[in-house]
């Protein structure tokens, strides 16, 4: 029998460079998903009346924006450097893209949080909450694009694992993130206001969840990059705690505040763990030549098989 094929490289060096990037990029990720959902959940108890709702969600949004920001910071390594990148405006950047998406998000969910804490008496107060609906508004706009933006800047790098993900990323962080913010409002909220929040959470955990299950279904090799090591071990335990969290916000949750915390807790934790086991499957990606070597060899095989170009495929390996 011949021996099984090996991938390599000259003088054993990886085919990409593994990624700088450290803890605060998955922890900013992880962030923003919970500052764009809150917000949405905040303007929806606005219209529809639920104080603490609003309340709890305004100032979600603006702790975990400022979270985010200091994780950027921590990763750019100098602020001015965020600055830096507003002097272009990119449409096919993804970071440009996202960079503007931040920009015209985090003003109103200042103004909005403001309204929340400064005193009705005074008179920026209120002024602040005459504004805090718009402002609200305004950052819902652009709110999905704030959870959904960083699962594009992943997919457009050539790290295997991120790149070959790219239809079911964005379904990925976009379902964590409203999984996430959902169990923020369940934490914070009585549970008699906090009916939208354990919808919001339900509905994103099973998107997260079913997301997560397309993208092994379809990956070829680089699955084993999400099933193994690090990654494999931090994405068990990411739907472990996302669906005891569904299922304690769908079943008990509305009877029970113990239930409503820990299941919101629960999917505080899974949503984070869920970001570091993508961060941790790229990085995992790069250092094996086969994700980068096999993936392209298949797709030169299947252009050729479109093409109609009568021959032997590439070899699979040397």
């Amino acid at each position: 029998m011949p021996e099984e094929a090996r991938f390599r490289s000259y003088y054993g060096q990886p085919v990409l460079q593994e990624p700088a990037w450290e803890w605060p990029v998955p922890a900013y990720l992880f962030a923003g998903g919970v500052s764009a959902g809150s917000t949405l959940l905040a303007v929806g108890a606005d219209l529809t009346g639920r104080p603490a709702l609003r309340r709890a969600g305004r100032l979600g949004a603006l702790v975990s924006l400022g979270a985010g920001t200091v994780f950027l910071v921590a990763d750019l390594g100098r602020p001015e450097r965020f600055l830096h990148m507003l002097r272009v405006a990119k449409p096919t950047s993804p970071m440009s893209v996202g960079t503007w998406f931040l920009v015209a998000y985090g003003p109103g969910v200042g103004v909005a949080a403001a309204a929340e804490v400064l005193p009705a008496r005074w008179r920026l107060g209120r002024l602040l909450r005459w504004l805090a609906r718009p402002a609200g508004l305004s950052s819902a706009v652009v709110a999905p694009g704030v959870a959904a933006y960083t699962a594009v800047l992943l997919s457009q790098t050539a790290v295997p694992a991120w790149h070959e993900a790219h239809p079911e990323l964005p379904f990925v962080f976009t379902g964590s993130a409203a999984a996430a913010s959902g169990g923020l409002g369940m934490v914070c909220v009585p549970t008699p206001e906090a009916g939208p929040a354990r919808a919001f959470a339900v509905l994103g955990g099973v998107a997260e969840l079913v997301s997560a299950r397309v993208l092994d279904a379809r990956l070829g090799l680089v699955r084993e990059a999400y099933g193994t090591g690090r990654a494999g071990r931090l994405r068990h335990w990411a739907e472990l705690l996302t669906a005891g969290g569904v299922l304690g916000a769908a079943l008990g949750a509305r009877r029970s505040r113990a239930v409503a915390v820990l299941s919101g807790a629960a999917l505080l934790a899974g949503s984070a763990l869920q970001r570091f086991a993508v961060f941790e499957a790229g990085v995992a990606s790069t250092r094996d030549p086969k994700y980068v070597v096999v993936p392209q060899r298949e797709r030169i095989a299947r252009s050729r098989d479109e093409a109609g170009v009568v021959g032997q495929p590439p070899r699979q390996a040397e």
